[in-house]
């Protein structure tokens, strides 16, 4: 219960943000989304030997990205300001420094994968019916992690990746992409009366493994980190990176899929 409770209360509200919130109200909500993410993530780089400011120095980087996708200017801009803005924090900061080559790539990665791939979540929502896809988009991400979680309990047995993540087992993958495209059909079905079925299953497959890769991919930061969860604000829940780690993948996924093709 003390896992259950939290997790709905969540996606009740990520549920009303969505469907009855404004645009605006969402693209507030991301951004401080993604300022959150950003400290966990500058913690988990320097394993909470950095101090509150340059935390949220760097935060303050990642972040612009989402800030401006909201813009006419939309993320590119942002990708870049938040780099050249990286570039002079580094040597500033580090000017006495002989080698700061790690955290340039640390932090560069950290503006890609927090700002830049959250600012597709803003994104999709100015698209048509883009609340409604993105609660598609969360029951893919949310039904296949449950799928895995209860199908690799029960009958799990061929490691996935084991150097990365031990748990998680090739029977779960399988549970999760059933969930994910049967969660998903239900929500567009009752969402999206006009969607093309020919397009939406296949891309609800294609949405699972990206999923799946954003959450192995945050695996492999804990684990070169030597952190177990990137936070503790979410009550049984771990941080912020934890819960969105799926979506930051999959949601670029969509939103090109529905500019190109859908």
């Amino acid at each position: 219960m003390a896992r259950t409770l939290p997790g709905l209360i969540l996606a009740a509200c990520w549920l009303l943000l969505l469907l009855k919130g404004s645009f605006f109200l969402f693209w507030g909500i991301m951004v401080g989304v993604a300022f959150v993410g950003g400290l966990e993530y500058v913690r988990m780089c320097t394993r909470n030997r950095s101090g509150l400011l340059r935390k949220l120095i760097l935060s303050g980087i990642f972040v612009l990205p989402v800030l401006t996708s909201g813009l006419k200017a939309g993320g590119g801009a942002g990708l870049f300001v938040s780099f050249f803005l990286l570039a002079c924090y580094i040597l500033f900061h580090f000017r006495l420094v002989a080698n700061s080559f790690d955290d340039l790539c640390r932090y560069a990665f950290g503006i890609f994968y927090i700002g830049f791939l959250a600012s597709h979540l803003v994104l999709i929502r100015q698209l048509p019916d883009g609340g409604a896809w993105l609660v598609v988009l969360s029951a893919i991400t949310a039904g296949s992690d449950s799928g895995a979680y209860y199908c690799g309990r029960a009958i799990g047995r061929t490691k996935l990746s084991p150097n990365i993540s031990p748990k998680k087992t090739v029977e779960g993958v399988v549970g999760g992409l059933a969930a994910g495209i049967a969660l998903s059909s239900f929500f567009a079905w009752l969402l999206l009366p006009t969607v093309n079925w020919l397009f939406l299953l296949p891309v609800a497959a294609v949405l699972t493994g990206a999923g799946i890769c954003g959450d192995l991919t945050e695996s492999v930061i804990k684990r070169g980190t030597d952190t177990k969860d990137s936070g503790t604000i979410l009550a049984g829940h771990g941080g912020v990176l934890d819960r969105i780690d799926s979506l930051l993948f999959a949601g670029p996924m969509l939103y090109y899929l529905l500019v190109l093709i859908g």
